[in-house]
């Protein structure tokens, strides 16, 4: 089994957005007993809080569940259970790399890499466009399940 944690800043946006995508796709294709994903924060600044209501209303516009979920920080714990640590943005991944040692694992990676592109996935809070953010994150969530499948890691 696989297991992905989708970070973000607050963990309240794009994280959630990108775990319920993904947890979606992984469904749809009969994958869900090869999978644990979740999603996580850098930051302490929602910890506790729900999904941003803007996730939420873009989720229902595609159809696709909203898992129940709460806001919280990455610790240490999660570095060692995790196989795959995803950052939205390349703040997400300077902070990753602070709280995370460095990486030593080699597990952290930035989103859309995996769509051969080094942009970020713009925070919803700020540009208030959960359009575009769902636009990026369907293709950071079907380039990392490309990804897996094509290097046999499911």
């Amino acid at each position: 089994m696989k297991s992905i944690l989708f970070i973000c800043h607050g963990n309240i946006c794009r994280s959630t957005m990108a775990q319920f995508v993904f947890q979606n796709m992984v469904n749809g294709r009969h994958l869900t007993d090869k999978f644990h994903i979740d999603s996580a924060a850098t930051s302490r600044e929602e910890i506790g809080n729900p999904p941003h209501r803007g996730t939420v209303q873009k989720m229902k516009e595609e159809n696709i569940p909203v898992i129940p979920h709460r806001a919280k920080q990455i610790t240490w714990k999660d570095y060692e259970e995790y196989d795959y640590i995803i950052g939205m943005d390349s703040n997400n991944m300077r902070n990753l790399g602070r709280m995370l040692k460095g990486d030593p694992q080699n597990k952290v990676h930035k989103f859309l890499t995996f769509a051969g592109s080094g942009r970020d996935i713009a925070d919803p809070w700020y540009t208030g466009d959960f359009d575009a953010t769902y636009e990026d994150v369907v293709e950071g969530c079907e380039a990392f399940l490309r990804f897996l499948e094509e290097n046999k890691k499911i």
